[in-house]
């Protein structure tokens, strides 16, 4: 990859530079026949043959099982915080938003992830998303419910994707999915733009309604679906790499993000489709 937040990440970077970088910088073992070599004696040559293997987590290094316990940990503060919100104060949605947008982007830029800020975002996340969808719910009987589903849906078949290499992420795939969501940020931001200035109405503004809207719904949850692809070959570069296991707060953050959007872009296209 050319983008240095990348390639010089010991999760994201080139194998081939990270084992050369290790390489240089690790002492080589003492040949036989010198004296370190020698005081290796036959009984701890049989302690060392009957210990068992070493296991990455007993190395500190990334498992997917650090991903999953810490995604799962964050998806569900996300639920409790979110049906708080729902049940107690829905209008606190703005205030989450403009937390998440802030603790998202600080998540984001740092070189080390902070268990703490990451799991302040989720928690700004889960009140955006219990305010967001109790409006939604209030419009729309049962559109939460069907967007939670479709959601873990979409989740389950990019993993299906992922792992049966039906669908690889090759350069090509990532510089498409990049220019997907750079157009579709494009789009969004001139759509908010005539909101603010009266064009149009309903809530999605003038071009996220009727058949257009529909379509780039579609759009979008197609990008947010090529997202998690990618999420997860960044996560298994990092195990296969031999990561820190630090860095599985990384992957769990990266995976809120996606999903988060995946969400939201659900329940905006289910509501499209129910009528604005």
């Amino acid at each position: 990859m050319t983008n240095p937040v990348f390639s010089n990440s010991p999760v994201f970077g080139d194998p081939r530079q990270q084992r050369g970088r290790q390489q240089g910088g690790v002492q080589q073992a003492p040949a036989w026949g010198t004296p370190g070599a020698q005081a290796a004696d036959a009984v701890t040559l049989e302690q060392m043959y009957d210990a068992p293997t070493a296991t990455p987590r007993d190395t500190g290094r990334l498992t997917y099982d650090d991903v999953i316990v810490k995604t799962g940990g964050l998806l569900a503060l996300l639920v409790v915080v979110g049906a708080a919100t729902w049940r107690i104060a829905p209008e606190l949605w703005i205030v989450g938003a403009l937390a998440g947008l802030v603790l998202g982007l600080v998540n984001a830029f740092k070189k080390n992830p902070s268990p703490v800020l990451i799991t302040l975002y989720t928690v700004a996340q889960g009140m955006f998303l219990g305010g967001i969808s109790a409006v939604y719910e209030t419009r729309y009987d049962g559109i939460v419910g069907q967007a939670v589903l479709a959601t873990l849906s979409v989740f389950a078949v990019s993993l299906f994707l992922f792992r049966s290499g039906k669908v690889r992420v090759t350069p090509k795939f990532q510089r498409a999915v990049l220019i997907g969501i750079a157009g579709y940020l494009v789009y969004s931001l001139l759509n908010l733009g005539l909101m603010l200035f009266g064009v149009g109405d309903g809530m999605y503004g003038p071009l996220r309604s009727g058949l257009l809207g529909v379509g780039i719904g579609l759009l979008a949850v197609g990008l947010a679906a090529a997202s998690l692809i990618m999420d997860f070959d960044a996560i298994k570069r990092g195990v296969d790499q031999g990561a820190p296991a630090k860095m599985a707060w990384s992957a769990a953050f990266g995976l809120i993000v996606t999903l988060v959007w995946l969400y939201l872009e659900l329940l905006r296209l289910l509501a499209i489709l129910r009528g604005d």
